[in-house]
């Protein structure tokens, strides 16, 4: 028995985010020839049932026009994509893939002394330092503490991004400031135009967050066992 009609159709993901089809393999490549389908445009595969670019539907290659190189849009002076390479959560990630993101990106400027989050408060960003100086301080029965100091690389508000809940700490300026903010908006943005895109994202920010679970379990690990030891 012959498959289903359906199953040898695709659909194609438009740019208006609405999908189109189904339409055959002949259509899809007419599409591609007339530049409407494009080597990164998401096509569903209803033979094998998987979302997939364009590039990689087999004998559609060849009619595909060449996508136009993406430049990093000049957020900033300070903007540098050797600042994000730096960054754990964009490490793995390739030089057009960070072009991209970058589109999704604002940038936000912190001047010396400004307190740029508040203990408490509820967030919904994550934040990348590309140039000065931050420190993390938290106000523990009055008195005030140096957590820890971030500079250019160094990113934080991950959590913020999923649960918008209270900031734990507060960050301040000690010099002016630039930084890249990622909001939750724009990674629901992301998410819909970007979908390859976001879910490498995503996964090195998950890489970044259980490297730093591990690391604060053997820190409390370490603390328990010189408590222990002091008591003997």
């Amino acid at each position: 028995m012959s498959p289903a009609p359906e199953a040898q159709a695709f659909y194609v993901w438009g740019a208006d985010n609405t999908a189109y089809g189904p339409v055959e393999l002949s259509v899809l490549a007419t599409w591609a020839e007339e530049g409407r389908v494009q080597a990164n445009t998401w096509v569903f595969s209803g033979r094998e049932c998987v979302w997939k670019l364009a590039r990689e539907i087999p004998g559609l290659q060849p009619l595909l026009k060449p996508a136009p190189e993406e430049p990093v849009p000049a957020l900033s002076p300070a903007f540098k994509p050797g600042a994000l390479r730096r960054v754990k959560v964009f490490a793995h990630l390739s030089d057009a893939q960070l072009a991209r993101f970058a589109r999704f990106m604002e940038i936000a400027r912190a001047p010396q002394h400004s307190t740029l989050v508040c203990q408490g408060e509820h967030g919904d960003a994550m934040y990348v330092v590309l140039e000065g100086e931050l420190q993390v301080r938290l106000l523990v029965e009055g008195r005030e503490t140096l957590l820890v100091t971030l500079g250019p690389g160094d990113c934080f508000g991950e959590i913020a991004l999923f649960d918008h809940g209270p900031r734990s700490a507060d960050i301040i300026a000690a010099r002016d400031t630039f930084l890249l903010k990622i909001s939750a908006g724009a990674l629901q943005t992301l998410t819909k135009q970007a979908p390859d895109l976001a879910a490498a994202f995503l996964l090195g920010v998950a890489q970044t967050m259980a490297a730093r679970v591990r690391a604060d379990n053997q820190r409390l690990s370490d603390t328990l066992s010189l408590a222990r030891a002091a008591r003997l």
